[in-house]
């Protein structure tokens, strides 16, 4: 194999299937980008043995043929190379890596022993602008759990009725939800997506004006943009009765400007850090006081205007899982929607057009 590239390409097919690959598995192949030149093309493709990430960019190849390299060493290596052409060359058990005066041989494993992408054979699929897609994912990849204590709550589940597609994420103490009004986008469906799978969909080579459709069988969904291509398993298990957790009626509401807020927390975040990121809420009047405190470095106070309904009430959040509420909304202000101190409370954007909102779990005042 030898072929000439464009640095600049390589980094971006390098960045989307490098994701793919996994650092800790102790199968060497799934810690490689597996490289194939052929024609006029170089194919890249990672896997972990449950998704599959491909990305072709052109090349102008000089011998045709395939090899397995290091994911994270070739990706750190190419982007930190200068702008310009990269040649590659593979050697007996090695690839030469050159740009410029820069010489690089990295240590190579067999292509043939690679997994192959599956095929699947579609029994459902729908079809969104790609700019609609980031931003429905967007609306609630924040509150997926990041552990694998319950693989299903690491993913986001997609519900589509023919009218209505609906984005749920959790992790037990919190909830995001981002319904869209789509008819007409496709099959009726419900199936959980990993974080992974959509964030390396997120980043196809695709403009927001393009749509992407994902096709799906009984355990894998499957993208192809015609130059990249993802394939992964969908998250099995029951996913929770997420409709229960979000409270019917509330008592209290706060209107309050979402980049004023933000700005508060993050100043209160600085000693709330060392409170388990607790930061405490009161009402008074017509302004909500924000406080936190860290035993061994003081106290924080904030306040910020808002127009309450009944909003006499004192509360506590995770002020991390607030902000991250905060920044997947779209709107200039927010409502909080209350009752008591010990019950969750809905924080939505402060926009009927809109119907993406987060509940999310009180923490104790002390």
């Amino acid at each position: 194999m030898k072929l000439e590239c464009s640095r600049k390409d390589l980094v971006d097919a390098i960045a989307l299937v490098a994701p793919a690959a996994s650092s800790r598995s102790p199968q060497p192949l799934f810690q490689t980008i597996r490289l194939e030149a052929a024609e006029n093309s170089l194919e890249l493709m990672a896997c972990d043995g449950e998704m599959w990430a491909e990305r072709a960019i052109l090349a102008a190849v000089e011998e045709p043929g395939a090899v397995c390299v290091q994911a994270k060493v070739l990706q750190e290596l190419i982007t930190l190379l200068p702008d310009g052409p990269v040649t590659l060359e593979k050697t007996s058990g090695a690839v030469f890596v050159r740009s410029g005066a820069s010489e690089w041989r990295l240590m190579a494993l067999n292509a043939d022993d690679f997994l192959t992408i599956p095929t699947i054979n579609a029994s459902s699929r729908f079809t969104l602008k790609m700019g609609e897609f980031r931003d429905a994912v967007d609306g609630v990849l924040y509150a997926v759990a990041d552990d694998g204590g319950r693989a299903v709550l690491t993913g986001v589940q997609f519900n589509y009725d023919g009218q209505l597609l609906t984005l749920v994420a959790t992790d037990t103490h919190r909830l995001a939800v981002n319904r869209i009004e789509k008819p007409g986008i496709g099959s009726n469906l419900t199936v959980v997506m990993s974080e992974k799978s959509l964030k390396t969909i997120k980043n196809l080579p695709v403009g927001d004006e393009e749509e992407i459709t994902i096709e799906f069988d009984d355990t894998r969904l499957s993208v192809d943009t015609g130059t990249a291509r993802v394939v992964s398993q969908l998250l099995s298990g029951a996913y929770p009765n997420w409709e229960r957790v979000v409270p019917n009626e509330f008592t209290r509401t706060w209107k309050l400007d979402r980049a004023e807020l933000m700005e508060n927390l993050k100043r209160t975040m600085i000693l709330a850090r060392d409170a388990a990121n607790r930061v405490r809420f009161g009402g008074n009047g017509m302004q909500v006081i924000i406080s936190a405190r860290s035993d061994e470095k003081g106290e924080a106070k904030e306040e910020i205007p808002a127009i309450m309904e009944n909003g006499d009430i004192e509360i506590a959040f995770n002020g991390r899982y607030l902000l991250e509420a905060l920044n997947a909304m779209r709107s200039d202000s927010i409502v909080a929607q209350l009752t008591e101190a010990s019950r969750p409370a809905i924080i939505r954007p402060n926009d009927e057009s809109t119907e993406r909102f987060c509940v999310i779990m009180p923490m104790t005042l002390n």
